[in-house]
């Protein structure tokens, strides 16, 4: 059975001459003890969240779908310019909630915006945009100049 144990700090004796070592090695210390201490502040560094988004594409069309749940399709933004799609919004917290009563506050909330340069051209005007279960996906048809061509290979 694996199981996860609490990192401890080795006991060694001081040494002279090996200050800097000392030094780098409490720092390293320092980071073990509180892993990943802060994150949900460091989130608000960062210019608040960004949901996750897949890119694929075939022959017709490039898809972009981001993962935004419980999110009202009212609040959800779609823009396209020069070739660069970006979905913004925000979530609002469902409850306002006393920080001293948050036992956990790991989901995300407030303004978010991502972008995505997109491989090929498309046609404006087709875009289309559909929210259904917390997904949204955008189908982007792709201009002709974009879209492979089959050449025909003669003989002499």
């Amino acid at each position: 059975m694996n199981s996860l144990l609490r990192w401890q700090r080795p006991v060694l004796g001081s040494w002279t001459g090996f200050t800097p070592w000392a030094d780098l090695r409490d720092e390293m210390d320092r980071l073990f003890e509180a892993p990943l201490a802060g994150l949900a502040s460091g989130a608000q560094v960062f210019g608040g969240w960004a949901p996750a988004v897949d890119v694929h594409e075939d022959k017709e069309n490039v898809y972009v779908q981001a993962e935004l749940p419980g999110m009202k399709k009212e609040a959800i933004e779609v823009t396209l310019h020069e070739g660069t799609l970006s979905i913004s919004g925000e979530r609002k917290a469902e409850h306002n909630v006393n920080q001293a009563g948050v036992c956990r506050a790991e989901r995300f909330v407030g303004r978010f915006q991502r972008t995505v340069g997109l491989p090929s051209a498309v046609a404006a005007d087709k875009v289309k945009a559909q929210y259904t279960d917390g997904i949204l996906t955008v189908t982007l048809p792709k201009t002709e100049e974009a879209k492979p061509k089959q050449i025909d290979v003669s003989v002499n």
